[in-house]
């Protein structure tokens, strides 16, 4: 923590994740943290900087480079009643993993009775000028595979409760942390335990007129969007940030959509195949009769990301756009 941090009682986004890892770890000693460089070295976005001197080597454990290694013997130790946590480097990389998690950690429980109480975390996102091996969003991916849970917290005080409720779960949970958000959001952390239960939305912001659906660091840009059409359009916008994706919080979706009548759902993964699509056909089932416009997305282009700055300004979701489609549903 820095001395301006200890001033003001906040610490950053990633702090609270570090913060989480540090009182779970010393709450429960069957937590354990793996992955490539987070002893020493504290991990390549320093998230896991000093655990290894107050919880030592044998649970902070650097591994080789293998993604597939590490989620596989992670699960070995949550089978016999250890609780790991994998840091994949960049969550870009998750995909080497892809086969270990969907057809063994998920189905395990289903087919041998074998809990998986282990958490898959990593940097996810762009925003950051990383081009394409380094900026993805693949939650989507593992959006329709049973047996996973999936969080993705815009933050700093849902990073820590998620994750550590992440920690407790009794199934791998899959912990997206957008990197933008890393060291540019901050706030004071409340008092004592703090858990921030899995498949609950929160409201980012109140409104009556139109309903943004959206999760991660584009919560962030939808309050921006939300604050511009106030004070230019008189409109007044509704913020959903679902926190977990993976159970969904029907219930939370339902209401907004009653509410408001009009919905805009915002992603910075790609259109298509995204979770907006999902989002969308739920709306359809449960809440249709009070839409009075259709549901529109905004997302990222179907193209891998560029390294370009001015490019990946162009293919991911900006403000404007957010504005752009938000008043395209108000007149509607």
């Amino acid at each position: 923590m820095t001395p301006a941090e200890a001033a003001t009682g906040e610490i950053t986004y990633l702090e609270a994740i570090r913060e989480a890892l540090f009182e779970e770890m010393e709450r429960d000693p069957n937590v354990f943290c793996l992955g490539e460089d987070i002893g020493r070295y504290g991990g390549a976005f320093k998230v896991t900087n000093g655990l290894i001197d107050r919880f030592g080597e044998n649970r902070v454990i650097d591994t080789p480079i293998s993604e597939a290694a590490i989620v596989g013997a992670a699960a070995g130790a949550a089978h016999m009643g250890l609780r790991p946590v994998c840091e994949m480097q960049f969550i870009d990389f998750i995909s080497c993993a892809y086969d270990m998690l969907t057809n063994y950690v998920a189905t395990a429980r289903y087919r041998a009775f074998l809990p998986c109480p282990m958490v898959v975390r990593g940097p996810s996102g762009g925003y950051v000028r990383g081009g394409p091996f380094h900026s993805q969003n693949p939650e989507a991916a593992f959006l329709h595979t049973p047996g996973l849970k999936i969080v993705y917290p815009a933050t700093a005080s849902d990073a820590k409760g998620l994750l550590k409720s992440a920690i407790r779960d009794e199934d791998c949970v899959l912990f997206f942390e957008h990197k933008y958000l890393y060291r540019r959001v901050k706030e004071a952390m409340p008092a004592g335990d703090h858990i921030v239960p899995i498949g609950k939305a929160r409201i980012a912001r109140e409104g009556r007129d139109l309903s943004i659906i959206t999760y991660a660091a584009t919560v962030w840009k939808a309050l921006e969007a939300a604050e511009q059409l106030e004070r230019e359009d008189g409109l007044s916008v509704e913020v959903l940030d679902l926190r977990s994706l993976l159970p969904m919080d029907d219930e939370a979706i339902v209401a907004t959509v009653r509410r408001t009548n009009r919905v805009l759902v915002v992603h910075e993964d790609t259109e298509t195949g995204g979770i907006a699509g999902e989002i969308t056909a739920r709306i359809n089932d449960l809440a249709f009769e009070w839409l009075d416009a259709p549901v529109k997305r905004v997302a990222a282009h179907d193209v891998p990301l560029p390294y370009a700055p001015a490019l990946e300004d162009f293919v991911l979701p900006q403000t404007s756009d957010i504005v752009r489609a938000a008043r395209w549903l108000a007149a509607y």
